[in-house]
């Protein structure tokens, strides 16, 4: 494997500068990448972008897991803001947070069926 690397120091310090002073705070980016850094989360996420809804019995079904499993998923998902849950009845219901929580999950999974984040791996 061919490292890439820069073969001398040149530091271009307008560039350096300029991003340094628009360069915002990352903290909640890094919650949600980490939430749905999580294959079963993923999955939650990703089923909740083919089904606007699902209860907890079906989410369970979905991730072949216990519904306390699931519920403990969906529950984390709701307490970083991803998702929204309602209760209807004896069932709860969850939905991605909005439509931006959906379009990072789709912009992903099409990155990643273009192959282009398993050529790095």
């Amino acid at each position: 494997m061919k490292i890439e690397v820069c073969e001398t120091t040149c530091v271009h310090e307008e560039d350096v500068l300029k991003v340094k002073a628009n360069l915002p705070n990352l903290k909640g980016m890094t919650v949600i990448f980490k939430a749905l850094a999580d294959e079963t989360r993923l999955k939650i996420a990703y089923a909740l972008t083919i089904q606007e809804q699902l209860c907890v019995c079906d989410v369970a079904a979905i991730i072949q897991s216990s519904t306390a499993t699931a519920s403990h998923h969906l529950r984390y998902l709701k307490d970083i803001d991803l998702a929204k849950s309602e209760k209807r009845g004896k069932l709860v219901y969850y939905r991605l947070a909005d439509n931006h929580v959906s379009q990072l999950v789709k912009i992903a999974y099409e990155h990643a069926k273009e192959g282009v984040s398993n050529e790095s791996i």
